[in-house]
């Protein structure tokens, strides 16, 4: 799908990676956002970043797209200091935005093929258009689409230059689950055309089929980075359920937590010597090891938001300062 960048683009080779970063810091006064942050994001992944509302996700996204100064640390994106933006680091970035941008009164084709002008070698419009879900509203106003269509729009704005490097902010948020699926398909085929994804979401089953590795953020700190089958593993206990009908008809019900579940289920099937009653394993879900991960605690972080953080002001206030 993806082709090579116009002659005279300056490509990070394959073995570097496409994002590092060391002791990342943003304040806003004696709020730490982002606090020490260390990353490094290869060529050609698909990278989470999970973590609560307020968590410091999205101003550190903010501040390797280059739309937010840091306060210090070392960040490299394709080889350049985001904190130093080039018109041709630029067009190698595909960059979908939290909430949504389409508000000019232009229709769905004329936006699409407007941005497509932006960059050297864009992808075909009718077919990025296809690829999100909207030929039947080409020739739509984006200021009359539905909130998940205008994500889907989103979606298009952001994949129609061809980017080497995307960032994903919440993407899927309003999507039906049909549309989600529809939009997994297309970033595993950016994927399998060599663009690197970086992807912000609060869906874990999204991060789960999707990512390659995922970091786990709370508080402006890492507190894990692993792949989804590694982070999930990390919680060895399983819980082992059953129940026991006494000689009275009574019936009781039994759990057992436990690192073994097999030997526990062998002990159970040796007592019983049959079938045993409603027997059932469960293992702990990337949801479970994620909640354990940032603590249950983190209402505050959720009611205040990260939009809400002192002294913040919008991205692109920030960039054209």
């Amino acid at each position: 799908m993806s082709q090579p960048p116009s002659e005279g683009t300056s490509l990070v080779s394959m073995t570097d990676p496409a994002i590092t970063v060391r002791d990342l810091r943003k304040t806003y006064g004696d709020l730490n956002a982002v606090d020490g942050l260390d990353l490094t994001i290869e060529t050609g992944e698909i990278f989470a970043i999970l973590g609560p509302n307020g968590a410091g996700k999205s101003t550190t996204v903010e501040i390797l797209e280059g739309f937010r100064k840091r306060t210090s640390g070392e960040a490299r994106v394709l080889g350049l200091d985001p904190a130093h933006p080039t018109r041709e680091w630029r067009e190698r970035l595909g960059i979908m935005l939290q909430s949504t941008s389409t508000n000019a009164p232009l229709t769905v084709h004329e936006m699409v093929t407007h941005q497509s002008h932006l960059f050297p070698n864009p992808r075909g419009v009718d077919e990025t258009i296809a690829e999100v879900g909207l030929e039947e509203k080409a020739n739509v106003r984006s200021t009359a689409l539905s909130g998940g269509q205008r994500r889907r729009l989103d979606v298009a704005l952001a994949v129609v230059g061809r980017p080497e490097l995307m960032f994903l902010d919440e993407p899927t948020t309003g999507f039906d689950p049909e549309a989600r699926r529809q939009f997994w398909q297309l970033i595993e085929s950016l994927k399998d055309g060599g663009t690197t994804i970086v992807l912000t979401t609060h869906y874990l089953d999204e991060a789960e089929h999707l990512a390659d590795r995922l970091a786990v953020i709370s508080r402006g700190k890492l507190v894990a980075l692993d792949t989804p089958a590694g982070l999930r593993a990390r919680a060895a206990d399983a819980v082992v359920a059953w129940s026991e009908t006494g000689a009275d008809g009574t019936v009781a019900s039994h759990t057992e937590v436990t690192k073994t579940p097999t030997a526990t289920l062998r002990g159970l099937l040796a007592a019983h010597a049959g079938e045993v009653e409603d027997l059932e394993i469960r293992r702990p879900s990337l949801e479970d090891v994620y909640l354990d991960l940032i603590g249950r605690d983190s209402e505050d972080l959720v009611a205040e938001g990260e939009a809400e953080l002192p002294g913040r002001t919008t991205a692109t206030e920030e960039a054209s300062s």
